[in-house]
């Protein structure tokens, strides 16, 4: 029985989204966040949640005893706190090696110390990409074929997982998920990015030709997803979480360009980064009928204008790292 959980990068965006869904959907259990409060964690992201529920630890999943303090209290690790921006990483790997493979190391070995479930929440970037014609998806059984310093030090960390399973039995599930989307999203990622700029009358941002085609999902059927894995899911097994929601960039840029009402081709294309993924497709078979998990906001057009109106009525949220962001892009000439 769960009933006290260590949710790590827990105000980050897909980590807070997961302790708000635990908070709404599992009232007996108290979940208590680790976050280093990064530029992308942020106390307002938990705003509102009751402190009976919530406990915000702030601090550097790196630091063993801080973590074996926190573990050993706990019922089981979900693991979120990660450097996740390909962008970032090709600036500077550094900060990607430490958190994503150093960090998860030292939680791995307080919960094999204390015999804590864990869950490492990863990426379908660790599976590299896929042809932009055809059908293909990443499975469980996908070689690893990571394209960037992000991708490559999230797939140590799986390879860390399924080791410390394996020798020491560490009692652990991994997921690996398509491209969220939903509220409080860090604004340099590319969905946020664009609905900000029109909002602050900037143009929108193209890479390349579009052509590129990512799978959505949104964060709360993520979370949900990581919840069954969590209590359901078999030790030491790999679930792929995604809700069949390929698209281009093109694409979404010109949907949130006309749910924004706007013309769909107002915006500007720039020059693509070295290296980046094709297409990515998650194939989440074994999720579905393994362990009965259904994605429940599968329209598209219904979650973005959602999302949309999330950033339009939280200015405050985002406003004041907009210009710091855009002047960032604007160095490397993105």
């Amino acid at each position: 029985m769960i009933r006290h959980i260590l949710v790590t990068g827990g105000a980050g965006f897909i980590g807070s989204n997961f302790v708000r869904y635990v908070v709404r959907q599992q009232p007996e259990v108290h979940v208590t966040v680790l976050d280093k409060l990064t530029y992308a964690g942020n106390r307002a992201n938990l705003a509102g949640l009751p402190a009976e529920r919530v406990t915000l630890v702030v601090g550097d999943i790196c630091d063993a005893p801080l973590v074996q303090q926190l573990v050993q209290k706990v019922d089981a690790v979900v693991h979120y706190a990660a450097e996740s921006h390909n962008d970032n990483s090709l600036q500077d790997p550094t900060p990607f090696i430490q958190t994503n493979i150093m960090g998860s190391y030292t939680l791995i070995e307080a919960c094999r110390q204390y015999h804590v479930r864990y869950h490492h929440v990863s990426t379908g970037e660790v599976y590299g990409d896929l042809p932009l014609v055809g059908d293909a998806k990443f499975t469980p059984e996908t070689r690893y074929n990571p394209s960037s310093p992000y991708s490559a030090s999230k797939a140590s960390s799986d390879l860390l997982v399924r080791a410390w399973v394996r020798s020491f039995g560490l009692r652990a599930t991994i997921s690996n998920c398509s491209n969220n989307y939903g509220p409080y999203q860090h604004i340099e990622k590319f969905i946020p990015r664009q609905i900000t700029n029109i909002l602050s009358g900037r143009r929108p941002k193209l890479y390349g030709t579009g052509q590129n085609i990512r799978d959505w999902i949104h964060t709360d059927d993520h979370s949900s997803a990581v919840w069954t894995i969590l209590t359901r899911g078999r030790i030491g097994e790999t679930y792929l979480i995604g809700a069949d929601g390929q698209r281009t960039n093109q694409a979404v840029l010109e949907m949130i360009l006309t749910l924004m009402g706007q013309p769909k081709d107002a915006y500007d294309q720039v020059q693509d980064r070295p290296g980046r993924d094709l297409r990515y497709a998650i194939d989440a078979t074994k999720l579905r009928e393994e362990l009965g998990w259904q994605p429940q906001l599968t329209d598209f057009k219904v979650g973005l204008q959602q999302t949309i109106d999330w950033y339009r009525h939280h200015e405050e949220w985002w406003q004041a790292d907009k210009a710091k962001v855009e002047a960032r892009y604007a160095r490397n000439k993105q």
